[in-house]
């Protein structure tokens, strides 16, 4: 079985979230069942520079006005087909956003083509490449089942995956004309949405499965409150709608093994996460206070709970804590927080921006990772901490409710919490939470106890990839039967 993954980032060339690290990990997972995946990304300037020793496969050479050229790479075990349009994707800033912040004025072109572009490899159109089924990932590549059944009116296998719902891809409906779809794909039952096109809903009613991050939240987008106004259309596509957690990459996150961390150690020499709970401090200029360093490692956006770290950070000092944010998002929030650092300046640090080596160091360093998201799909940082001793400390919702045991009395005397949990998830729920974890830290035998728990945790891909292979070789028994 072959899949082509269409995607619109890839962890390590590409990264913006947690969709980047899902679709780098997975091939390699479901290679492991026996399952061959290509993955298609766009050649962005870090894809052009990382994949230097590409190989042309062939050009596709009219892509809704342009020209394609399609190369070959490896990397990491990801076997990869790079797209290559100088015009499109070769430009400054990242993949979805100009220098200023702003979006790119022409996404609603630059993913259809690399949706068009999808749909054309799986279908043979650059030969040797062809696909039996097509794995297509967000809004960014939503429109490659509505080009398989529209444009080439193809019933090749198609599994869409949501990894977060909040994102649609929505535009005017005067790019219409320029899609290259026949006018029936603009109707109530495929891309109209509220007057507009959106992509995400023809990717939703024009795959043949659905699957999103975790089965919590599979259920929560079947309601008006989290479904974004796509509830209807989900609901509708109910029977074919499933939930599988992801994974993490456990050789990446591996503290035993972790080339970006001053000291690596394992669930046996926990001792050792001290210097690297020095380093974190150092990085954002702190001195050690010696109480529980509590950080976030997350965008700063309304969803993610950021605009409540401030108050937060309050209930963190008052019990002899420290708090490190490392991310980057809402200019508002970003300000608050430096006016948080400056009123107490040897206990709370904020470093603006993001990288995958610091992301490292703070996992490996802090004591409490702190997740107050109001809705999270699946969410991995709360894994990546698990997997490295920092005990997560997490709203109740999507994912994070999933993964976590939360440290009540009961888990805690059973050896089998694994983090907190707390609901309702607003400011007092999160500042009630640090009451508890801080509390437990007092007692530091607990506390490793706990640590030790967290990291024995499988989130490995295996099991997952396992429900993954299921399904694609039920869409291929079914696609045979079509046939």
């Amino acid at each position: 079985m072959k899949i082509l993954s269409v995607v619109s980032e890839v962890f390590p060339l590409i990264k913006t979230g947690g969709l980047a690290d899902v679709a780098g990990a997975l091939p390699k997972a479901l290679g492991a069942q026996g399952i061959e995946v290509v993955t298609l990304v766009p050649g962005y300037p870090q894809v052009l520079k990382r994949l230097q020793g590409r190989t042309e496969v062939g050009t596709l050479p009219d892509l809704l006005g342009h020209e394609a050229r399609v190369s070959r790479a490896s990397l990491n075990g990801l076997n990869l087909l790079i797209l290559e349009i100088p015009e499109l994707f070769e430009r400054s800033g990242g993949p979805y956003i100009c220098p200023d912040g702003r979006d790119h004025p022409d996404n609603w072109l630059r993913f259809a083509v690399l949706s068009l572009a999808g749909a054309c490899i799986a279908l043979g159109h650059l030969p040797p490449e062809s696909a039996d089924i097509v794995h297509a990932h967000d809004w960014q590549t939503a429109l490659t089942p509505v080009y398989l059944r529209y444009r080439f009116r193809s019933s090749l296998p198609v599994m869409f995956t949501i990894h977060n719902l909040a994102f649609q891809g929505q535009f005017s409906p005067e790019i219409g004309d320029r899609l290259g779809l026949p006018a029936s794909a603009f109707g109530i039952d495929c891309l109209e949405y509220y007057g507009g096109i959106g992509y995400l809903k023809g990717g939703l009613v024009t795959s043949d499965v659905v699957t999103t991050v975790s089965p919590t939240y599979a259920r929560e987008i079947l309601a008006a409150d989290l479904g974004m106004g796509l509830d209807g259309v989900l609901q509708a596509r109910r029977t074919v709608l499933y939930g599988i957690v992801n994974g993490i990459d456990t050789d990446i996150w591996n503290p035993a093994s972790d080339p970006l961390i001053p000291r690596q150690y394992d669930v046996r020499s926990l001792s050792r996460r001290h210097a690297n709970r020095a380093a974190v401090l150092a990085h954002v200029g702190l001195p050690d206070k010696g109480g529980p360093v509590f950080a976030a490692l997350t965008r700063l956006t309304w969803q993610k709970g950021a605009d409540m770290f401030a108050e937060a950070a309050e209930e963190i000092v008052a019990h002899g804590g420290q708090l490190v944010v490392c991310g980057q998002g809402d200019p508002d929030i970003e300000a608050e927080l430096r006016s948080c650092a400056a009123r107490f300046p040897e206990h709370v640090g904020v470093h603006v921006g993001y990288t995958e080596h610091l992301a490292h160091l703070i996992v490996s360093g802090c004591d409490v990772l702190v997740q107050p998201s109001r809705f999270e799909p699946c969410g991995l940082t709360q894994l990546y901490g698990m997997r490295y001793g920092a005990v997560p400390l997490v709203g109740r919702t999507g994912g994070l409710s999933e993964t976590i045991i939360d440290a009540n009395d009961a888990a805690m005397a059973r050896a089998v919490a694994t983090g907190f949990q707390f609901h309702p998830i607003d400011a007092f729920g999160l500042r009630e939470a640090i009451r508890r974890a801080c509390d437990a830290y007092q007692d530091r035998e607990s506390w490793i106890n706990l640590q030790r728990q967290a990291m024995k945790t499988d989130f490995s891909w295996e099991r997952s990839a396992a429900q993954y292979a299921q399904l694609f070789e039920a869409m291929q028994a079914a696609w045979a039967t079509i046939e």
